[in-house]
């Protein structure tokens, strides 16, 4: 990569990291705060935590083709003006609808597709692969990160704080936007179209993989629904004590995780990883299911986030060699809009579950639909001899 493909990677990671802070702090905080927000209930708080990926799935692709026609810097700095709005508004709520509103409105500002087109913009076809992989590590790096500053922002500065920083963040990321290149320096770019869309229906492959996504975006909004009432349950993790253990948690995913996370990039071995990390899935909800006590909680949220962080990388890297090179764009596109309804789902769901049952219908629910995951994925075949071309392919397509 050259320096100026270097830096501009980096740039574009690191604007992905203060947009995904914003989107994530609020993920172990809001349902420990229920009970002092005005109206609040398990359903509705489901929906504020899901509410923003609703927005972001209905609009990525429309922003993604607006972004091809008025440049990306606009309507990047455009969706992050909304994006602040949205955090304003949410923090200055005194009810869980304006959370709700607030957090919709930091969905609509729906930038990653005119960001990935933007790295495809600033980068040679060569390189390409090593800028996404910068900002795949910012992006890890941003989920890690909010788990751990969420809820020690909220032990000093209450849920409506972790809001207005955020809205601080996306004004950080309005100013590093003006540096991005305008629309006369773009590049032609594949982007989305009715063709491609049809292709990415039509494939087996394709699909099963965008299941997959959007599975694990709604067991990530479901599960964190019942993940800091699990701790505060155990009754030997005081809430102001959350960001400690999830950062011990991360660091112990990490030194796990990263032999697997080698392994992946060789041929032969992503598929099996994934395969495995869906079986991770169940067991992990399985423990959480029946087992409440402290070492418990603990095992199965480190099996847990070790199978999401391992998953949100693999995904990726398979659905490349899945889609045809004319219509990647389209299918990029279409995974992303799977990835963000997964997320609006999971709340809500998770959120509607709970309002009426135990929190363990969430766990032994998503167990289940881990079944249907795996079952579903075992069918997919990767040649590895040719993965530029369409080499994923269902024995039943």
């Amino acid at each position: 990569m050259t320096l100026h493909e270097i830096k501009a990677a980096f740039s574009i990671g690191a604007l992905y990291v203060v947009r995904m802070l914003g989107l994530f702090m609020v993920l172990p905080v809001l349902p420990l705060a229920a009970d002092s927000i005005s109206g609040a209930t398990p359903f509705l708080i489901g929906l504020a935590l899901g509410a923003y990926g609703l927005s972001q799935a209905v609009l990525q692709i429309p922003m993604g083709i607006w972004s091809d026609k008025f440049g990306r810097r606009r309507i990047i700095i455009a969706g992050l003006a909304v994006f602040v709005l949205g955090s304003v508004i949410a923090g200055l709520s005194e009810d869980i609808y304006g959370i709700i509103l607030g957090r919709f409105l930091q969905g609509c500002g729906a930038i990653a597709s005119s960001l990935m087109a933007l790295v495809s913009d600033v980068t040679q076809p060569n390189n390409r692969s090593k800028a996404m992989a910068i900002i795949g590590m910012s992006i890890g790096a941003s989920f890690g990160i909010a788990l751990v500053v969420g809820p020690l922002i909220n032990v000093h500065f209450g849920l409506s704080g972790i809001f207005l920083i955020t809205a601080l963040l996306g004004m950080l990321g309005i100013l590093m936007a003006t540096s991005f290149p305008g629309r006369s320096q773009q590049q032609k770019t594949e982007g989305w179209s009715l063709t491609g869309f049809k292709q990415v229906i039509g494939n087996g492959g394709l699909l099963r993989v965008t299941f997959g996504v959007f599975t694990l975006h709604y067991l990530l909004m479901s599960s964190f629904v019942v993940f800091p009432l699990l701790m505060a349950g155990t009754g030997q993790i005081s809430p102001d004590v959350h960001h400690l253990y999830y950062l011990a948690i991360l660091v112990a995913t990490f030194i796990v995780m990263s032999p697997l996370m080698r392994m992946s990039d060789k041929p032969g071995y992503a598929l099996p990883i994934a395969l495995a990390m869906i079986l991770a899935f169940v067991i992990a909800n399985i423990v959480l299911a029946v087992d409440h006590h402290f070492y418990g909680v603990m095992i199965g949220m480190l099996l847990f986030f070790m199978a999401f962080n391992l998953l949100e990388v693999v995904l990726p890297a398979i659905l490349s060699r899945i889609a045809p090179g004319e219509y990647r764009g389209s299918a990029m596109g279409v995974y992303s809009s799977a990835q963000f309804a997964g997320a609006f789902f999971g709340g809500a769901l998770g959120g509607l579950i709970v309002s009426g049952w135990d929190i363990t219908y969430v766990l032994w629910v998503n167990a289940l639909i881990c079944l249907v995951w795996l079952v579903i994925s075992m069918s997919l075949r990767l040649d590895d001899s040719n993965v530029s071309s369409s080499a994923i392919r269902s024995s039943h397509d």
